[in-house]
């Protein structure tokens, strides 16, 4: 009964003890929950937002700067300076090395946004983020062939940005590592003799990568191609488009050989894909022969 008594009197004294600070640990979380429903309540005024977001761009804090542009938007969904904190967080992750979050916040601006002031830069960031992946001509084009879209969409939609003026550069590279990667497959299945699957690679560099450094050899080795195939009007005609067109090239002094080998010479056939795909480009033409 001792022994009882004195547990009681052990269990009452630490409960007593216990008591402040379980009020203390529970006065704390009212408080916190209080702080936390009080800044959901009243959050700063977009303006602030917007500039706070700016000033971690400008100290390199570019993953910061993305969360806040993304708390403004969600938090004045309505105002003004959200429209804009889209496009920023797009460009402060692409700042900060997050190529796929700038992707997805630039795209999310455009679809909500397009035609806007910021839209150029928008499609700037997702042609950007894409520039940057572009691997060698023997890897995935992917990345090369969006962003080339988009900067084709920033020289058609918004041709006097800033953007758009520097994109014509970018504009040549990415074709030129498309066509690259066309005449690579296309040299593949001429090395084993699959004639009409290296022709479909080199026909798409011919038509669609005209001003490429790729075009003269293509048309060289449509040449190849046909004549193997015994298809001797298209490969007269694809002799005739190079030798017009690049007169002193080896690959057209080459064409013209193998042409000779078989009797035959360049010559120019107007109803053919090949010419009336080389005169749909301006102030380039055929010769008649």
């Amino acid at each position: 009964m001792i022994a009882m008594a004195q547990m009681s009197n052990i269990f009452r004294s630490l409960a007593a003890r216990a008591a402040p600070l379980f009020v203390a640990v529970a006065l704390a979380a009212c408080a916190s929950t209080s702080i936390d429903a009080t800044q959901a309540l009243n959050p700063d005024p977009p303006a602030k937002m917007f500039a706070d977001g700016d000033s971690l761009m400008s100290r390199g804090k570019f993953e910061d700067a993305a969360t806040k542009f993304e708390q403004l938007d969600r938090e004045h969904p309505y105002s003004p300076e959200a429209r804009r904190s889209i496009v920023m967080a797009a460009y402060a992750y692409y700042r900060g090395g997050k190529t796929p979050e700038a992707i997805a916040s630039a795209e999310r601006y455009v679809a909500l946004h397009p035609g806007t002031k910021e839209a150029p830069l928008a499609h700037h960031i997702i042609a950007s983020s894409y520039f940057d992946d572009i691997k060698g001509s023997n890897r995935d084009q992917t990345p090369t062939r969006k962003a080339l879209d988009q900067l084709k969409i920033l020289k058609t939609r918004y041709p006097d940005s800033e953007y758009a003026v520097n994109a014509d550069n970018r504009i040549r590279l990415a074709e030129d590592n498309l066509a690259a990667s066309e005449m690579e497959v296309g040299r593949y299945y001429l090395k084993r003799k699959n004639y009409v699957a290296s022709i479909n690679r080199f026909k798409t560099v011919v038509s669609d990568y005209q001003t490429t450094a790729h075009v003269e050899e293509a048309l060289a080795r449509l040449t190849e191609c046909y004549m193997a195939l015994g298809i001797t009007k298209e490969a007269q005609n694809a002799a005739a488009v190079l030798g017009h067109n690049y007169p002193d090239s080896k690959w057209y002094k080459d064409s013209y050989a193998l042409l000779q080998s078989g009797g035959l010479a360049p010559r120019d056939d107007g109803d053919s894909w090949l010419s009336k795909a080389w005169k749909s480009v301006p102030k380039i033409g055929l010769s008649s022969g």
